[in-house]
């Protein structure tokens, strides 16, 4: 059955009315929901918001390095301290290494440009700041559903967003209803807000229904590939940030690696790597794998235990690809926007602001008598913010990558140590970006194959045992939540063009290429192995022919991160 029959055989849905709600149970959707209560809180009235959580609980979806500017949290709690927020170890130092295969070179102090100038932050587990933010919205009133994922946008007849609907339970991998079948359930609101991260499936529609990024540079992604390591105390350098450039990565591909000091003997490390890569025979996993083996990087790990592995895509555009944030109803903020800071490899404070900003709009308009208009103070208040200031100071960093690394490491300097040590705050130039990651795959014929060490199961390790520490897991009877818009094109264009990319862009092992049996001889199909899914997105962004569409599979599925 397609979930329309079974919405028309089992239907209407149950439906809840709130004030807001909001889709998505990270910084940027928890901050919206905290600050709309602490807004109704002063002005003495009440306001009614939901926030919905697909992971089990708040935290359980979030990956991030990560080193966190507290900025935005001390707006939203000035005594985020005496609360007790998972802050607990300032940076003590940073490191820019420029790797070659076997050496590095550090960037001296006084040559270091301003974006990974990281003093006053924080080596933080953003998941955990994340669980600790879903018990502090709890405690202002907020209801939070985990989960539940929103599968649907709702729309009113005249066109704007009337809500969501929340995803079937129960539902057999032919389509058909199982004994355990729930129907989902529909939550209306005056304002729906998206905080779903990087590439949100219902951010997407929204986006695309309401022609958000006409006029706009092509937004772009990078892959963040992260696990978290227990070291002997020796090694420990709690508060240390280092950051990578160069090796293994060639002169056809932007990222870099980070590893940082935690308290508690513990290390977080990973690398980002842009999806607009142009060989098709790279993996990213097995980049970040490689890396691991640099001198540089073994001396901080090496005699320690992996705790847990993870991925997921972000952002990697500018404030030039931001897109239209208000529409009809609604609202998107934080990654669901693209509102990181690729340059300062931070996106939390971001997340947290864009969230307070949409909530002080939603709620003048609420406080006004208004539902299901377009929030333009939300725009308003951003392009007067400091957020809006400091992303437009590095606005040009992914772009001149995106030329040449060669180029980007030079205007770097320029732009966040020259112009700076000269008194101009900002370029006085702007570049531009129209190319979509996907459209940059090179047929495999033309580029150079990479052969990748085999994993050590020590040091560096294989897809499948990674994504066991990640504690991924979903509900095997549900139907697929990877889909293909047609089932011929992964081996008819992807395979004999791009020799399956795929197989080797998915950092969880979820897509792999087996013999047909059917049709005999060396023919071979798409096997989609969507347990393993971490629900990094990726495939989503960097699929070739966009023949990958991502839907939502049942609610409380997925990783389960643990630190991360």
């Amino acid at each position: 059955m397609t979930p329309a029959e079974i919405l028309e055989q089992f239907g209407p849905r149950e439906a809840m009315e709130y004030d807001v709600v909001v889709v998505g149970g990270g910084p940027a959707g928890l901050s919206t929901a905290i600050r709309l209560k602490q807004l109704a809180a002063e002005k003495g009235t009440e306001v009614s918001v939901v926030v919905l959580e697909k992971g089990s609980e708040p935290g359980a979806h979030i990956l991030s390095g990560a080193v966190m500017d507290p900025k935005a949290l001390t707006e939203l709690f000035p005594n985020w301290k005496e609360l007790g927020a998972p802050l607990n170890q300032p940076v003590t130092g940073d490191d820019l290494l420029v790797l070659s295969e076997a050496g590095a070179t550090r960037t001296p102090d006084w040559l270091m440009p301003r974006n990974f100038d990281n003093h006053g932050c924080y080596v933080i587990s953003l998941g955990e700041v994340t669980k600790w933010l879903g018990e502090q919205a709890e405690g202002l009133g907020v209801e939070i559903f985990p989960g539940f994922a929103a599968a649907e946008v709702l729309y009113h007849e005249d066109g704007s967003v009337k809500g969501v609907a929340t995803g079937n339970m129960g539902v057999g991998k032919d389509g058909e209803p199982m004994d355990s079948f729930q129907l989902g359930m529909e939550l209306h609101a005056k304002y729906t807000v998206f905080a779903e991260g990087a590439r949100g499936h219902l951010g997407k529609q929204v986006i695309e229904r309401f022609k958000l990024d006409d006029g706009t540079d092509a937004q772009t992604f990078a892959i963040g590939i992260k696990e978290l390591w227990e070291i002997p105390a020796a090694q420990a350098k709690p508060g240390l940030v280092v950051h990578t450039a160069g090796w293994p990565l060639g002169d056809d591909a932007f990222g870099g690696g980070f590893l940082y000091h935690l308290d508690g003997n513990k290390v977080t490390l990973g690398y980002v790597i842009g999806l607009d890569y142009s060989n098709p025979w790279m993996s990213p996993f097995e980049e970040m794998q490689r890396w691991k083996t640099h001198p540089s990087i073994r001396a901080h790990i090496e005699g320690g235990k992996r705790l847990s592995y993870g991925a997921r895509a972000l952002n990697n555009g500018t404030p030039q690809a931001l897109p239209k944030t208000v529409f009809p109803g609604g609202a998107l903020v934080g990654c669901d926007a693209g509102f990181l800071n690729a340059a300062r490899i931070k996106g939390s404070h971001a997340a947290i602001k864009s969230g307070m900003l949409c909530a002080e709009a939603a709620f003048e308009a609420l406080a006004a008598g208004r539902q299901g208009d377009e929030l333009t103070a939300f725009e308003v208040s951003f392009k007067a913010s400091w957020l809006h200031e400091e992303l437009w100071t590095y606005r040009n960093f992914k772009n001149w990558f995106k030329k040449s690394p060669l180029l980007g490491k030079l205007m770097t300097g320029v732009e966040h140590w020259f112009l700076p040590k000269v008194g101009v705050a900002t370029p006085p130039w702007t570049l531009h970006n129209s190319t979509k990651d996907h459209t940059k795959l090179r047929p495999a014929a033309e580029m150079p194959q990479i052969s990748y060490p085999k994993p050590d199961g020590q040091l560096t390790f294989d897809r499948l045992s990674s994504v066991f520490v990640s504690n991924t897991n979903h509900e095997e009877q549900q139907p697929a939540h990877l889909t293909l818009k047609n089932s011929t094109v992964p081996v008819s264009v992807n395979l004999a063009r791009f020799a399956g990319p795929e197989s080797r862009y998915c950092p969880a092992g979820v897509y792999e290429f087996v013999p047909d049996e059917a049709k005999g001889g060396d023919a071979q199909r798409l096997q989609i192995n969507a347990q393993n899914c971490v629900h990094c997105k990726t495939c989503d962004i960097k699929d070739p022919t966009q023949n990958i569409v991502w839907v939502t599979p049942e609610g409380g599925g997925g990783p389960n991160y643990a630190g991360m």
